[in-house]
């Protein structure tokens, strides 16, 4: 089973404030989901990668692009805004991507890992042949597009289906994660959880983090 990942996750961070939230939660975070949107492939839109340049934190990034057909001067724009940040790794959606392998190819050629998402209606069979390609797949828990949506438990089959087909991979959950659906997704098989309202609108985002490492470790 790979290394348990918590990932905190923000969407339209407040300049602020953000870097002030990040370094009270910088100790106890093993990544940093950044949630990208153009109202295009989801009906929400989110600050794009100007946002990475006002960021200051030591957590490795995880680019989740909910962005249909990301092109490669788009992607750039996101390894290039920030040279003091580490990008771990660049996520987009299968459905988003006509030509997903080569998207996910220049991610790689770049030095960061490549991730391939897929929203709860996906079937796991759609990206099974992807899987020798990424280092991350996403199984998304609420319909992706905005936070504090109900968790949706009849996703987690995909999560017990691929650990069991790739018993190694970097399984993330992401969608109403909290103590208690962390805890089905971690039995599920999954090894990285992000969560954005239940640790930023926590009054002890440290407290929250900590909540979620115990129960799924």
């Amino acid at each position: 089973m790979p290394k348990i990942k918590i990932v905190p996750a923000i969407l339209s961070p407040n300049p602020k404030t953000v870097n002030r939230d990040l370094k009270e939660i910088e100790r106890y975070s093993d990544l940093l989901q950044i949630d990208i949107m153009d109202n295009v492939f989801v009906p929400n839109k989110t600050p794009q990668a100007e946002q990475l340049k006002i960021l200051d934190t030591k957590i490795p990034l995880d680019i989740h692009l909910m962005v249909r057909e990301p092109s490669r001067e788009y992607l750039m724009s996101f390894i290039k805004a920030n040279s003091k940040l580490k990008i771990n790794n660049i996520t987009v959606h299968y459905e988003a991507c006509s030509s997903i392998k080569k998207t996910l190819g220049f991610i790689k050629k770049n030095n960061i890992k490549a991730g391939v998402a897929i929203s709860p209606k996906t079937p796991l069979g759609k990206i099974k042949n992807l899987l020798d390609l990424v280092d991350v797949v996403l199984i998304m828990t609420v319909e992706p597009g905005f936070s504090g949506q109900g968790f949706i438990e009849n996703a987690l089959k995909k999560v017990t289906e691929l650990r069991k087909l790739k018993p190694k991979m970097d399984i993330e959950v992401d969608g109403g994660i909290n103590p208690h659906t962390a805890s089905l997704a971690a039995k599920a098989g999954a090894n990285m959880f992000v969560a954005n309202s239940y640790i930023f609108k926590a009054k002890d985002k440290v407290k929250a983090i900590k909540k979620l490492r115990a129960v799924v470790e």
